[in-house]
């Protein structure tokens, strides 16, 4: 199964990575295994998303930004809302990045 990195960026991912750099700096883990640990990472993270997700949520505001490059949409937005059945959190601003996921099956 391909997986993107993308969930590297995200704040549990940069704390790992921030770990496993600690770990692999201080000995206690050899760099080999520290990038298994994150490519495991990547494939739990798109498993977890695909199969334990089932929420919808509505995004509005004003689209600051957007680009389309190698495959992947990145949509900046200020003043947005996001709406769901049970909430609605408005943010200042928000940075969105979408991937194709048929391209995983590739």
């Amino acid at each position: 199964m391909a997986t993107f990195e993308l969930y590297r960026r995200s704040t549990i991912g940069m704390c790992l990575t921030e770990t496993l750099d600690e770990m692999v700096s201080n000995g206690t883990l050899s760099p080999e295994l520290a990038i298994e640990v994150l490519v495991q990472f990547d494939k739990s993270m798109t498993e977890a998303l695909e199969s334990q997700v089932k929420s919808k949520v509505t995004i509005a505001g004003h689209l600051h930004t957007y680009r389309f490059c190698d495959n992947v949409w990145t949509f900046i937005l200020q003043g947005a809302s996001f709406k769901s059945e049970d909430f609605v959190q408005n943010v200042d601003r928000v940075k969105i990045v979408a991937c194709d996921s048929k391209l995983l099956s590739q």
